[in-house]
């Protein structure tokens, strides 16, 4: 749960201009242990929230030029949907700093994350499956970005 809070919190900042601690604030006073857009974050580590929020936030440039490397030639990451944007930045981040969770677990989740705002077999769903898989076969054998 504190992974979809984190793709939802990077949404709202990107769509509403919101600042990081704000938002950070505004999850743990009001929606960690709430509901959001339907989904219950009862169960949302607030740590784990915020770790992954100010990490993808302080390193989303580097992020950013490593998914548009992924990405197919003539595609850039603005050309994708907001939410996208978000579940892939959160995707790398976390796969760049917890070596201590099996990549396919983390990949999973994520993919879990896009059908729940998308749709199973979706475009959506496959590209985030997709690109995350590559990602984390160089993420895994480099030492940073």
């Amino acid at each position: 749960m504190a992974r979809l809070a984190a793709v939802q919190a990077l949404y709202q900042m990107e769509h509403a201009g919101s600042g990081l601690e704000g938002v950070i604030r505004e999850y743990r006073d009001h929606r960690l242990g709430g509901e959001l857009d339907g989904a219950m974050l009862r169960d949302a580590d607030a740590e784990f929230f915020e770790d992954m929020l100010r990490g993808t936030v302080e390193l989303q440039h580097k992020i950013d030029n490593f998914i548009n490397r992924l990405l197919r030639e003539g595609w850039s990451l603005k050309r994708l949907d907001a939410t996208v944007r978000s579940i892939l930045r959160c995707g790398v981040y976390e796969l760049i700093r917890r070596a201590d969770v099996p990549y396919r677990s983390i990949i999973d989740q994520y993919t879990d994350i896009a059908v729940s705002f998308f749709e199973e077999g979706s475009d959506e769903a496959g590209l985030v499956n997709a690109l995350l898989d590559k990602a984390s076969s160089e993420v895994r054998t480099e030492d940073d970005l």
